[in-house]
C-alpha cells in the first residue's frame, strides 16, 4: 500500500482511528500507517497496572447520548451513538486491555484503512511533499499533509547526574515481591509516580516521592493530568505517618555504592538544606515526550514546554512547518496543562475539528455550522440548547468555543472551535459560548457560594461564560449563575438573564424593531 496520499496519519490509537473514521465517512484520500500489530498498541503496556483513570459513568439518567458524553471519558466520537465504550466495560476505572478491545472493533467495524507494522523510520520533505520512510523495508510513503497522532512516546528523562543508572518506569518491574523491605525512591508526582508509589505499599519498607514542585490534585487545579484520586492512597501513608514521604526537593546527583543508591537532595523548604538518603531502588516517573528523532531537518517541528510538546498553531499545525499537523495527546502543548487536550476525552473534541478545519483549508469545505435569522430570540435559543446539550464546551473547558458570527439580517452558529480561530471567522460582531471554571479557592470543599444571578461572574464551577465582540474586540461578558445539576434551563436565573445579554448587542435584532 506505498504510495502518495492527500493525508497521512501516524499512529493508530484513539486520535489517528477517530480522525481516519472522519476522513473514511467523507471519501477522503488517507492512509493511517501503524508501527504495531494492532489499534491502540501503547494501551497493551500503560498505564503499566493496567488500570485507567478516564472514567467510564456508564448510568448517568440521562438517554440523550450527547449529554452522556459529558461523563464517557474514553469513547471516541462516530456517528453510530450506539458504539460506546460502555458496551464493552461497565467499570467506573476501566482495564486498559478493555480499550484495546474497543479500538480494535472501532477500526474494523468502521473498515478504517490502516496498514500495520510500518515503523517510520525517517520523515523527510521537498517540494511540499512528505516522504516516510519505513524501518527494516524499501516501502515509502508520500503526502501533503502529514497528521502525527503517535502519542508521546519517549520517555522524559531530567538531567540529573546519574539517571542513567535508575529504573524508569517504561520498563521498572511491576512484580512487588522484588520490593521487599526494600526503600524506594520515586521521582515525579505525576499519576504514573503516584500508580507506581501506591502499587509498592504493601511491600517495600519506606517509599519516598520527590520532585522539586508540590503536589497539585486535579480536584482542585481542574487539570485531569494532576494526581487523581484513584492514585492518591498514598497521601494518606504519609500525613498518617506510615514510613513514608512526599519530598519537594531537586536531586543534584544519583550515586550507586555498594549497591546502596546514595541520592542527594536540596529541599525546597528548608533553606536550601542538603542531604543524601540512601535507597534500594530508584523509579524514574517524569513523563513523556515527542520522539523527534523521527523527523529529518527538512521538516524538524518547534517544540515547546521543554521541548516536550511540539509548538503549535492554533489549528494544531506546526508552528514552522507548512502542512505538519498534530492529533492526539501531542495538542496538549497548546495551552499546556490549561485543556483537557492531553486525553481522549478532550482531544477527541479536537481531532474533530481539526478534520473539519482541513477540509476548510484544503477543499473549500465550509465549517460545521447553522444559519438561521438573527433575531436575539433564535441566537438565544441556540445558545440554551448548547449550554444544556453540548459535550465538547463541558469537556474542552475554557478552550473549544461555539462563535455566532452575526450578520445583517442573518447569523452563522459555528461549533466547538479553538477560541483562538475567532478572528478567522468574522471580525465583525460575534458571540463566543464556552464553558469555564471560576476563580482558584484554597481549599474547594469550603467555598461560599452567591446564588445570585447578579454575581454569577463570582460562581466558582463550571458554567457558561458568553461573550461579545465587535471588530476584534472584546466588548462584554456574560456569566449565567452555576447549577448544582449542570443544567442551566431557569427561566429567571438562566435564559432571561442571557436574552437580554443578547439583545443588548444584537444589532439586527435593534435594526427589524426599529423598522416596526
Amino acid at each position: 500500500m506505498a504510495g502518495t496520499f492527500d493525508y497521512i496519519i501516524v499512529g493508530a490509537g484513539p486520535a489517528g482511528l477517530q480522525l481516519a473514521y472522519h476522513m473514511q465517512q467523507e471519501n477522503v484520500n488517507y492512509l493511517v500507517i501503524e508501527k504495531g500489530e494492532t489499534a491502540g498498541t501503547s494501551f497493551k503496556s500503560y498505564p503499566r497496572h493496567g488500570k485507567l483513570i478516564s472514567i467510564n459513568k456508564v448510568h448517568t439518567g440521562y438517554d440523550d447520548q450527547e449529554i452522556n458524553l459529558r461523563w464517557d471519558w474514553n469513547s471516541i466520537l462516530c456517528n453510530d451513538e450506539s458504539f460506546r465504550f460502555s458496551k464493552f466495560s461497565s467499570s467506573y476505572f476501566p482495564d486498559a486491555k478493555d480499550l484495546v478491545t474497543y479500538l480494535n472493533e472501532y477500526a474494523s467495524s468502521f473498515g478504517l484503512n490502516i496498514n500495520y507494522n510500518q515503523a517510520v523510520k525517517n520523515i523527510t520533505k521537498e517540494s511540499e511533499i512528505f516522504t516516510l520512510h519505513i524501518d527494516n523495508s524499501d516501502e515509502e510513503y508520500k503526502c501533503k499533509n502529514l497528521i502525527i497522532a503517535s502519542g508521546v512516546a519517549k520517555p522524559y528523562i531530567p538531567n540529573i547526574p546519574g539517571i542513567e543508572l535508575t529504573d524508569n518506569y517504561t520498563q521498572v518491574s511491576v512484580n512487588k515481591e522484588e520490593f521487599i523491605n526494600k526503600r524506594v525512591l520515586v521521582l515525579g508526582k505525576g499519576n504514573s509516580a503516584f500508580e507506581t508509589a501506591d502499587h509498592l505499599i504493601d511491600s517495600a519498607s519506606l517509599i519516598h516521592v520527590c520532585s522539586p514542585n508540590n503536589v497539585k490534585l486535579a480536584w482542585q487545579t481542574h487539570y485531569v493530568g494532576n494526581l487523581r484520586a484513584v492514585n492518591n492512597n498514598f497521601l494518606d501513608t504519609y500525613q498518617l505517618k506510615s514510613q513514608n514521604a512526599i519530598l519537594d526537593a531537586d536531586i543534584d546527583k544519583i550515586e550507586v555504592k555498594d549497591g546502596i543508591y546514595r541520592v542527594s537532595v536540596r529541599y525546597q523548604h528548608a533553606n536550601g538544606e542538603v542531604e543524601v538518603l540512601e535507597y534500594d531502588r530508584v523509579i524514574v516517573c517524569t513523563g513523556f515526550q515527542l520522539d523527534s528523532s523521527i523527523f529529518g531537518d527538512s521538516c524538524q517541528p518547534e517544540r515547546c514546554v521543554d521541548d516536550r510538546f511540539p509548538k503549535l498553531n492554533a489549528d494544531w499545525e506546526s508552528s514552522n512547518i507548512s502542512n505538519l499537523y498534530f492529533a492526539g495527546t501531542l495538542m496538549q502543548g497548546h495551552f499546556y496543562k490549561k485543556t483537557t487536550s492531553g486525553f481522549i476525552h478532550g482531544f477527541r473534541y479536537n481531532v474533530k475539528s481539526l478534520f473539519h478545519i482541513l477540509l476548510y483549508k484544503n477543499q473549500n469545505k465550509n465549517l460545521p455550522s447553522s444559519i438561521f435569522n438573527a433575531t436575539t430570540q433564535n441566537i438565544t435559543d441556540h445558545l440554551v440548547e448548547r449550554i444544556n446539550r453540548s459535550s465538547a464546551l463541558w469537556q474542552q473547558f475554557g478552550y473549544l468555543t461555539d462563535i455566532i458570527d452575526v450578520g445583517n439580517e442573518s447569523a452563522t452558529y459555528f461549533y466547538e472551535l479553538p477560541k483562538d480561530y475567532r478572528e478567522q471567522i468574522s471580525q465583525q460582531n460575534t458571540f463566543t459560548l464556552s464553558l469555564e471554571f471560576g476563580t482558584k479557592q484554597k481549599d474547594v470543599f469550603n467555598i461560599d457560594r452567591d446564588p445570585n444571578p447578579e454575581k454569577a461572574d463570582e460562581s466558582f464551577f463550571l458554567h457558561p461564560v458568553i461573550r461579545f465582540y465587535r471588530d476584534s474586540k472584546l466588548i462584554d461578558t456574560l456569566h449565567l449563575v452555576e447549577d448544582l445539576y449542570g443544567e442551566w434551563k431557569h427561566q429567571e436565573r438562566h435564559i432571561d438573564f442571557l436574552y437580554r445579554f443578547v439583545d443588548k448587542h444584537n444589532t439586527f435584532n435593534h435594526t427589524v424593531t426599529k423598522a416596526v
